[in-house]
This record gives C-alpha cells, structure tokens and sequence, in this order.
C-alpha cells in the first residue's frame, strides 16, 4: 500500500542515517582525541578505574621526584661523612708519628687540632635545604629525616597506605666533635690519642656505612616508583585509548554508509511523487 501520509521507507532512511551520523561522530572525536573513552558518559566503569590510575600515576611520578631530591640530602651527608672518616684517618697517622722518639709533639697536636676544626666545620655545614644529617638536630630541630616511599592502594577505589623511609641522625656533632680525643705532649699521650682516634674513625665508618645503605634503599624505590608510574600510565592507555587504525578504518566504513543512507533518503523522499503517475 502506497501512502501520501506516511513514507515508511524515509522513516527507516532517516533512522539509519541517524545511527549513522552519531557512529561517526563518536568516531571523528576518537580520531581526534585519541581516547576510546574521554568522559564517564562513553564508560562509566572503565572511566572510573582509568581516572583512579591517572591519580596513582601522578602521585608516583611526585613521589619519585621527592625522592631523588631526599637522596640528594642523603649523599650530601654521605659526602661530609667520607671526609670526616679521611680527616680522621690523618689525625691517625700524625699520632702514630708522635709515639716516636725525636718528634716535636707540639707542632703535631696543632695540625690535629687544626683537622678537628675542619671535622667541625665540616659536621655543621654538610647540608641540603635545610636538613644536616651529621648533627645532633639538624632536620627540622629533630634528629629524624623522613620522605615518604609510596602510596600502597589495597583496592581500585579504597584509600592509600602511605610508606615512609626513616634516615637517623648520625651526631657526629656529640660523637666525634664533643667525643673524648687525648691531647699530645709525649709519646704516651699520643699513643693514647692513637686509641681515642680510632674510636672516633670507628664510628665516622659506621655512619658511613648507614648513610650508604640509606642512599642504595632510597635509589632502589626511586627506581621502582618510576616504574610503578610507567606501568599505570600503560594500563591507563589500555583502557581509554583509541585504537587509531582501528578508528581510521571504521571512519572509511561509515563515511561510505553515510552516502549511502542519504541516497536511500533521497530515493525514499521520491516514492509519493510517484503516486501522482497513478491520477494521470
């Protein structure tokens, strides 16, 4: 039945082109933003889980830079601490020269005396923004440095559990500059010296080896955190990414069917006319 009322083959004409023009749509804007999925709208589940990961993969890239600059307060110390452990190491040495006969004891207790205030110097100012790792309460007035390591989540949307790595105050301040050191004036004064240097070096070592340890653990979860952040930013791309030649191909598809439906449309606009050969 034919019908000048209703023209049921531009109705479905109109409706495929419809379809259509919004596949098409969709698609130009995954062209053009290269996402998939840009608002909650296109996905809500999958865009909740990517903007979760986005956020974790911010705080990563955060994290990792707060702590190669805590490594840097680290090292710093680390550096002071090797040239205290070397200074004493010559302090050493002058002492075991003075336990000899024929030394003038004198000019060696100045030259310890003058490496001491260079061992002082160098534990008052061996520090980094503020934060002196070699004295009795140089961060922040405490003798604790803390820089946060990571933000561990148990779930997609649960809260974070914040990890910290604690570096201690060596206080060479009391231990070796305040620590007890024999002044020469004999051979028996300078071998006790001896003794109470190398107390002193045993414990710049020891530091030493803490602050180095301190260092290669906060390297190592920089390390990590860089890519745990890596590693988020891929998945995020899984999930709301374009797949471009997908998208290119899909575009040549509907682009076609898009003629293709205005010319049925066309085709179906022209069926009533054809009526009017029936009155004739």
């Amino acid at each position: 039945m034919s019908s000048i009322l209703t023209n049921n083959g531009a109705i479905v004409a109109v409706q495929t082109l419809k379809n259509v023009n919004s596949s098409l749509t969709k698609t130009q804007a995954e062209i053009s933003t290269g996402k998939t999925i840009g608002s909650a709208k296109d996905n809500a589940a999958l865009w909740a889980i990517s903007k979760t990961m986005e956020t974790d993969q911010s705080a990563a890239k955060t994290l990792q830079s707060s702590l190669n600059v805590a490594n840097a307060t680290v090292t710093t110390a680390l550096t002071g601490s090797d040239k205290v452990v070397s200074l004493l190491e010559d302090m050493k040495k002058l002492a075991a020269t003075a336990a000899n006969d024929g030394v003038d004891f004198t000019t060696v207790q100045n030259q310890i005396t003058e490496k001491m205030a260079n061992i002082t110097s160098i534990v008052s100012g061996t520090q980094m923004n503020g934060i002196n790792l070699l004295s009795t309460d140089g961060i922040n007035g405490g003798a604790t440095f803390t820089t946060l390591a990571s933000l561990d989540r148990t779930s997609g949307t649960g809260a974070t559990t914040p990890n910290t790595i604690v570096v201690n105050s060596l206080d060479y301040e009391a231990d070796i500059v305040g620590g007890t050191l024999m002044a020469i004036t004999d051979q028996a004064s300078a071998q006790t010296a001896i003794g109470d240097i190398e107390a002193l070096l045993d414990v710049a070592i020891a530091g030493s080896a803490t602050l180095g340890a301190a260092s290669e653990r906060i390297t190592d979860q920089s390390d990590f955190v860089g890519s745990l952040a890596d590693s988020l930013k891929i998945g995020v791309g899984s999930l709301v990414d374009a797949d471009m030649e997908e998208a290119s191909a899909r575009l040549q598809a509907l682009q076609t069917q898009q003629q293709l439906g205005i010319q049925a449309l066309s085709i179906a606009n022209q069926a009533p006319s054809a009526i009017m050969s029936l009155f004739r």
